[in-house]
């Protein structure tokens, strides 16, 4: 689905009457704000995500070593 031009001045219209002028500056701020929000979480959530696999390469790493250490007493 892709807006041209005419479809994005009509969805402008319809927001100008619907929020009036006044209100556009704000709204488009905290549009920004929001939008900023969303990265920052998905950045922090990549981050999460890697340091939940180097958790678990550490106790898989452990769990070698304990096996390996097993084995040599045995």
């Amino acid at each position: 689905m892709n807006l041209g031009t005419p479809e994005l001045l009509v969805i402008l219209l319809i927001v100008l009457l619907v929020f009036g002028g006044a209100k556009l500056p704000k709204l488009a701020r905290s549009l920004g704000q929001a939008q900023r929000e969303f990265r920052s979480g998905l950045q922090d959530g990549a981050a999460d995500k890697d340091e939940v696999k180097d958790k678990k390469d550490e106790v898989k790493d452990k769990k070698d070593e304990v096996k390996d250490k097993k084995d040599e007493d045995d």
